[in-house]
């Protein structure tokens, strides 16, 4: 069966899916998106990546009023591509729409809305034996907490993870670490899980909200607090977390092994606590 797609109010097969030259998400990557993880047709926290989304529309002025249906078109897609009875994702892209090129932002636009489904399978072997990570500049613009579809920044430095056989970069600015490429990020040291505060250089990421309140219901210490490169790597434990990572172990930064080179017993206890929730959906 060919894939389907949504596009623009109409479900279609993929190669059928055409949108303007002039569209605004194309010129200018002037559009916001997100990905939400589907278990056995089941949405894992759909209503914080719907606030999100909404979130998102807001601090880049587009106006899009029917975020409340995206529930139902993500659950037909799933139908439509037999992907119901499996782990999957759904991604949503909402553009400004298409325009003659101009800087500024056009009024009375109809926005672009793009949406399809694709499996998106838990890393069972990484998940087990966590991944190397390379650590580099943050080179993105300064408002990461917008989910933005101008990722170029983040796939040149994904692209040298990939490049010296890593899973991920973690990233630096100033001194200080940020997050991940795709992925938020939790160091551990003496017991007490560590996370940068949420501001305008890093994503308010989903997983990283449930992270915090399962250490909230399960009495596990957390601090948000900047800390630099040098304390990274001093780390007794780290992991990135993230729709598509879920809980993923990091035990190797710049060649430097982490705690014993192990998952450490927080991240394996965070797992635990994180894939329970997912099976009580």
């Amino acid at each position: 069966m060919n894939e389907i797609v949504f596009l623009n109010g109409a479900y279609v097969e993929r190669a059928e899916a055409c949108i303007s030259p002039d569209d605004r998400g194309f010129i200018f990557a002037d559009g916001i998106y997100e990905v939400t993880k589907f278990y056995y047709g089941k949405p894992f926290r759909l209503e914080d990546h719907l606030q999100r989304l909404k979130r998102s529309l807001k601090e880049i002025d587009i106006e899009y009023e029917r975020v409340s249906e995206l529930e139902t078109i993500s659950l037909t897609l799933l139908e439509k591509n037999n992907l119901l009875n499996t782990h999957a994702g759904v991604y949503w892209q909402i553009s400004r729409g298409a325009h003659p090129r101009v800087h500024h932002f056009p009024t009375e636009i109809k926005p672009t809305i793009y949406a399809f489904a694709f499996p998106l399978p838990s890393a069972e072997e990484k998940l087990g034996k966590g991944i190397k990570v390379i650590v580099q500049e943050d080179i993105r613009w300064k408002r990461c907490d917008i989910k933005s579809v101008s990722l170029l920044p983040n796939t040149m430095l994904y692209n040298e993870a990939v490049k010296k056989g890593a899973g991920e970069s973690i990233l630096v600015r100033d001194g200080y670490v940020t997050e991940a490429t795709h992925s938020g990020l939790f160091t551990v040291k003496n017991g007490v899980l560590i996370t940068r505060p949420l501001s305008n250089l890093i994503l308010p990421s989903i997983t990283r909200k449930v992270v915090l309140e399962l250490c909230a219901e399960n009495q596990l210490s957390v601090e948000e607090k900047l800390f630099a490169e040098a304390e990274l790597k001093e780390m007794d434990e780290v992991f990135i977390c993230g729709t598509g990572s879920e809980i993923l172990p990091v035990v190797e930064v710049d060649d430097v092994r982490i705690g014993n080179g192990e998952p450490g017993p927080v991240t394996r206890k965070i797992q635990q606590l994180f894939f329970e929730a997912v099976n009580k959906l």
